[in-house]
């Protein structure tokens, strides 16, 4: 890891139970929870209890991977204002308690996801855990490829529910991880284009910090909205899902890709934003669909 992780041994007084949650960025915890779930309800097989074993778990992880991604990059936080209030950057807490704090809970949350689901939901989890503190955290500083790269682990919690339910993964499982994964980019491509001045103070490598004009940003969310739209078709063409599900995926993938076009004519902040606020409700709808539209 980079210097930035070394660890202070200074106390920092006032460190509340917000600030950890803030460092696990729990809202984030909270989308990934809300996939991991869908995943296992896709399964078809049903358990309160192993249900709540699998969301547990991953939420531990979840919230370790996180921890650990503002320990890693704590120096840059200091660069953004939209970071720099941050646990660790502000100076509420110090580097040992929270690195104690995040390789804590990650080892919990794996061991708990071992022990009282089942060893691929662990490994899965493991899995995703070092994908994006160890290639798509140091990788953001080096190479535009961070945010394809870091839509790997982001794909993650589908497989992770799956897994829970099953013990194994199957064609559904991977469709609705490549749906998770051609979704964050249009999404990202949006936020990278909302904060690009504050990524370009911290030295991220991303497309738009380089793209003045949009151009490329915006293209790249209309491709990859294109390339989601035809995929998130696929369950029903393979015979996974319904044909309500296919009109469904049809209709609001055809949405996102006209707010991607949008973006791609404007280029203005407020084009980005609606790309970005469509794309979560996006996620949330085709979720359900698939839900909805399940073929044993």
């Amino acid at each position: 890891m980079s210097d930035s992780i070394a660890l202070d041994p200074r106390p920092v007084a006032g460190v509340s139970v917000r600030d950890y949650l803030e460092l696990s960025k729990i809202r984030i915890v909270f989308m990934i929870l809300i996939t991991t779930g869908a995943g296992y309800l896709l399964a078809g097989t049903f358990s309160w209890a192993v249900l709540l074993h699998v969301l547990l778990g991953t939420a531990l992880v979840a919230g370790g991977t996180n921890a650990l991604n503002q320990c890693w990059e704590r120096d840059l936080d200091a660069r953004m204002a939209r970071t720099r209030k941050r646990p660790l950057p502000s100076g509420r807490m110090g580097m040992r308690s929270a690195v104690v704090y995040s390789i804590g809970i990650s080892v919990v949350g794996i061991a708990y996801l071992a022990l009282a689901v089942n060893p691929l939901t662990a490994l899965i989890a493991l899995i995703t855990l070092v994908s994006y503190v160890f290639v798509y955290t140091p990788m953001k500083t080096r190479s535009t490829l961070c945010t394809l790269v870091g839509a790997l682990p982001g794909a993650m919690p589908p497989l992770i529910g799956w897994a829970g339910a099953t013990g194994t993964l199957a064609t559904p499982a991977w469709l609705m991880f490549g749906i998770m994964f051609l979704w964050q980019m249009p999404h990202f491509l949006a936020i990278s284009w909302i904060y690009r001045d504050d990524y370009a103070r911290a030295g991220f490598e991303m497309t738009s910090v380089h793209d003045a004009d949009g151009t490329a940003t915006s293209r790249h969310a209309v491709g990859y909205s294109i390339a989601l739209l035809l995929f998130s078709l696929l369950p029903a063409a393979l015979g996974h899902a319904s044909l309500t599900y296919f009109a469904g995926a049809l209709l609001s993938g055809g949405a996102l890709l006209w707010i991607a076009g949008v973006f791609a004519a404007r280029k203005t902040m407020a084009s980005a934003k609606k790309l970005f606020m469509f794309s979560n409700l996006y996620l949330i709808a085709i979720m359900a669909l698939m839900l909805a539209g399940r073929i044993s």
